[in-house]
C-alpha cells in the first residue's frame, strides 16, 4: 500500500508587479510594501506637490510615462510614516542591520533596447528587494516572477554584486523610529 505524499505548506504569496511604461518607481514602492498602495496618478500628484509652480516637472518624464526620481519615492514613503535611508557604498555590507530594514530599493543602470536591437544607452531602473517569511526576494518589475535570494547572506551577496558594478544606489526602507535611532546600522 502506498502512502500519500506529505503535503508541504505552499510558499507564501509574494506580491510582484510587472513593468509597465516607465513606472518602475511605482512598481518598486508597491513591491517593497507588498501591496498596491501607489499608482501613476498618485506619483504624479506627488510630483505636483514637489514642484507646484513648474510647467515641466523635474521629478518625472516629460512624456508623462513615469520615470520618477528619488524625491518621489522618498515623499511616497514619508506619507506612510516610513523613511528612505541612503546606504553609503563605502560602508561594508556587514554593517547593514537587515532585521531593522523593511526592504531595499535599488537604482541600477538598465540597458535600452528597441525590440532585439540593444542601444548603447543606459537608463536608470528602480528595483525592490524584500524579505517575505524569512526569504529575501528580488522583486525587479522586469522579472517574470520574484527571484528568491535566500537569507541575509544571499541578499548581501546580491547587494555586493550590484554595488561592484558601479552606478548603483541603495535606499533602505525603514520606519521613522528606526531612522531616528539609526539602528539600521551595526557600528560595532
Amino acid at each position: 500500500m502506498s502512502q500519500a505524499p506529505e503535503s508541504r505548506p505552499s510558499p507564501p504569496p509574494v506580491y510582484h508587479e510587472r513593468q509597465r511604461l516607465e513606472l518602475c518607481a511605482v512598481h518598486a514602492l508597491n513591491n517593497v510594501l507588498q501591496e498596491q498602495l501607489f499608482s501613476q496618478e498618485a506619483a504624479d500628484e506627488i510630483c505636483k506637490r514637489l514642484a507646484p509652480d513648474s510647467r515641466l516637472n523635474p521629478h518625472r518624464s516629460l512624456l508623462g510615462t513615469g520615470n520618477y526620481d528619488v524625491n518621489v519615492i522618498m515623499a511616497a514613503l514619508q506619507g506612510l510614516g516610513l523613511a528612505a535611508v541612503w546606504w553609503d557604498r563605502r560602508r561594508p555590507l556587514s554593517q547593514l542591520a537587515l532585521p531593522q530594514v523593511l526592504g531595499l530599493i535599488l537604482n541600477l543602470p538598465s540597458p535600452v533596447s528597441l525590440g532585439l536591437l540593444s542601444l548603447p544607452l543606459r537608463r536608470r531602473h528602480w528595483v525592490a528587494l524584500r524579505q517575505v517569511d524569512g526569504i529575501y526576494y528580488n522583486l525587479d518589475s522586469k522579472l517574470r516572477a520574484p527571484e528568491a535570494l535566500g537569507d541575509e547572506n544571499g541578499v548581501r551577496a546580491f547587494l555586493a554584486a550590484a554595488l561592484a558594478q558601479g552606478l548603483c544606489e541603495v535606499l533602505l526602507v525603514v520606519t521613522k523610529e528606526v531612522e531616528e535611532a539609526g539602528c539600521w546600522l551595526h557600528t560595532s
